[in-house]
This record gives structure tokens, C-alpha cells and sequence, in this order.
């Protein structure tokens, strides 16, 4: 088995790599994080362009066709310069509409989230707690065939610029999507404050939104828990970006601080640590390759694969960010400097889609 990247994967993180150091550098980031949407509509749609938004979606909707295992090239780089966009919530959409829509639904949405006009995102849990169908509390009333939803959705991502929500929703024990979107009667957003300013949530507020059948689809437990598994991938995979970034910049701290007449990577404390990070950087981007690679050839080990890679990352990039801080001194901690941005990452994407005390109970059931 060839446990590489092939040739056209290899291209494709060349590509992205290039657009983000040219297009985003960490001034554009640092811009993009304080402005009122938190994105670039232009680079948006350069994204799109380059048929990144319809990575995962079929050529016969305007999309490439491509897998996870590719996917997770696109977000391991934007993890690395911590680009600040919608992608992960849009693409998540992408691939739930890929798996459970109807063919009418998959072309009314999957071309304009390919070419950019639409951004999407999941609007599942009705509390801030762990990624399971029992966390699903909206119900609806149906009223000959048509839902009518109300209530909220909390901790929603990029809720502030998104067009289309999917409204996880309940109605007499069944479980169902609903396509809502933004300018339907009813339907509202507030934001809400994040440590992390590259990666924005907020609220969604539903009076009186009105479904009809055609934004409806009814999906099972399974289902639901496989786009909570594919967000894991997600997240976990920005992680890998963002930790080496932190080791990067260390490393090179450490080889450019004289203290006491010294360089401070000689220092084996410093050596040690660093040494650190590189095993459990190395380790969990094993687990989440393998569990993106489950996504589309081995489904049965699709949920312990991530709860492995999840759990293990979430308390790993911590300390990576941690770390980060106490190795550069006092001066990660000032604003000016990048490496503080990490660290509120690692402390966004702890508890995103569950955090290791979630994920190691899970994979303990799933071992049973």
C-alpha cells in the first residue's frame, strides 16, 4: 500500500501553498480577522475559481469530484497560515449534500456552493456539548407535510456570512435537515465573541420559518454522526497546519536567541520540548490522514479512526500552543506577535466537534 501523496496531490498542496503566501500572508490575515465579515469576498471567489469550493463535489454539479485525502491537503495548509474563511463550514455542507439530498436538492445548491455565490454552513446542536443526535432538541411542527421551525442554534459557525444553513431539527422522534436560507422570513443572526478572531460563530434564530418538502431531508443517527466525524477531519487537520507552523517558528526562535551567551536551542530543556512537539505533531497527523482516508474507503473504521485522531490532537495542540508561548518568552504573549495566534487557535479547535475526554470515552465504547 503507498502511503503517499500522489503527484497530483502533491501539486495541489504547491498550489495552495503558493495562493496563501501570496494572496494571505499574516498582515492580510490579521486585516481579514478585525474586518466586520472576518473573510475576503475576493479571495473567496479566486478559491472557487480554482475549484477549491467544489473540491469534494461532482463534476456533474459544477464540482471536481475529488476525496477527503485530497481535501485535507487544502485545509492542512490553510491551518498553517491560519487563512481566515468559511471553507470548512461551506465543505462540510458540500459533502452532507453529496450523501443524503436528493438529486433536486444537489442541483438547486451544490453549483452555487462550487462557484462560490453560496456560503454555507451546519447549524446541528442546540447546546454547546458533545457532537451527538441527543444534543438535537428543535422540534418542528408539521403541518400537512410543512415544517415550521423556531428556536435557536447556538455556536454556529460563520453564522454572520452565511447564505444557507442546515438546520438540524427533530419531528415526532425522526431526524431531518432543513435548507434554510438566509433572506426566508424569520430567519436571523447575531454573532458572538470567539477568543480566535480568524474563525467566527454566532447564533441562529428561526420565528416562524416556514419549510416546505423540498427543503426537507430526513436522514438517520448515522448519518448526522458521520458529518460530526467529517468535521472532526476537519478541524483536526487545520491543526496539523497550525501546530508545525508553532514548531516552525520556535525551532527558528531557538535557533536565533542568545541568553547567557548562548543560543537558547542549545539548552536541552528547550531541545527536549521541541523534540516534543515534533512526535506529537507527527503522530496525529498519522491518525487524521488515516481517518480522511477512511471517509471514502473504510466507513466501519471511519468513527474510531477520528475519535483517535481528534482526541489526541485536541490535548496535543494545546500543549503545542503552550509551549509555543513559554519557549518564545515574554514576547508571544504581546499582540504584535504571531505566535499568540496559534495558541488561541489550539483553544478554538479543543472543543470543536468534541474534545479528547469526548473522544477517548468513544473510542473506549467503540473498542467494546
Amino acid at each position: 500500500m503507498n502511503f503517499g501523496f500522489t503527484e497530483e496531490q502533491a501539486l495541489l498542496r504547491e498550489q495552495v501553498r503558493k495562493f496563501l503566501d501570496e494572496k494571505c500572508p499574516m498582515t492580510k490575515v490579521r486585516e481579514l480577522m478585525r474586518s466586520e465579515d472576518g473573510y475576503s469576498p475576493e479571495l473567496w471567489q479566486q478559491m472557487a475559481d480554482l475549484g477549491w469550493l467544489g473540491l469534494t463535489i461532482d463534476p456533474e454539479y459544477a464540482g471536481v469530484g475529488m476525496g477527503w485525502v485530497d481535501l485535507l491537503v487544502v485545509l492542512e495548509e490553510m491551518g498553517r497560515s491560519l487563512f481566515p474563511s468559511p471553507f470548512i463550514s461551506t465543505t462540510l455542507v458540500a459533502t452532507t449534500l453529496t450523501d443524503v439530498a436528493s438529486k433536486t436538492q444537489q442541483q438547486q445548491y451544490l453549483p452555487a456552493i462550487a462557484t462560490g455565490k453560496t456560503i454555507a454552513t451546519l447549524a446541528l446542536l442546540d447546546n454547546a456539548d458533545n457532537p451527538t443526535t441527543d444534543n438535537i432538541q428543535l422540534n418542528a411542527t408539521n403541518t400537512a407535510g410543512s415544517f415550521t421551525l423556531n428556536g435557536e442554534k447556538p455556536f454556529v459557525a460563520d453564522a454572520g456570512v452565511a447564505t444557507l444553513f442546515l438546520v438540524a431539527f427533530r419531528d415526532q422522534g425522526q431526524l431531518y435537515l432543513g435548507l434554510v436560507e438566509r433572506e426566508q422570513a424569520g430567519v436571523s443572526t447575531t454573532t458572538s465573541a470567539t477568543m480566535d478572531l480568524t474563525k467566527r460563530t454566532g447564533s441562529l434564530m428561526l420565528k416562524d420559518v416556514q419549510l416546505t418538502a423540498d427543503q426537507v431531508i430526513a436522514v438517520s443517527a448515522e448519518q448526522i454522526g458521520k458529518i460530526f466525524d467529517e468535521g472532526g477531519i476537519a478541524v483536526t487537520t487545520e491543526m496539523v497546519g497550525a501546530a508545525e507552523s508553532v514548531l516552525e517558528m520556535t525551532t527558528n526562535y531557538a535557533n536565533e536567541r542568545i541568553q547567557f551567551g548562548q543560543l537558547i536551542g542549545k539548552y536541552q530543556g528547550v531541545k527536549h520540548n521541541l523534540a516534543e512537539m515534533y512526535v506529537d505533531i507527527e503522530s496525529f497527523k498519522s491518525l487524521v490522514y488515516y481517518a480522511a482516508w477512511t471517509v471514502d474507503e473504510s466507513p466501519a473504521e471511519r468513527p474510531r479512526s477520528v475519535s483517535l485522531a481528534k482526541a489526541y490532537a485536541s490535548d496535543a495542540f494545546a500543549k503545542i500552543g503552550t509551549d509555543g508561548i513559554q519557549l518564545h518568552g515574554a514576547i508571544a504573549f504581546t499582540e504584535e506577535y504571531d505566535m499568540q495566534l496559534y495558541m488561541k487557535r489550539s483553544k478554538w479547535a479543543r472543543p470543536t466537534f468534541g474534545d479528547a475526554d469526548y473522544h477517548y470515552e468513544r473510542v473506549a465504547a467503540l473498542t467494546d
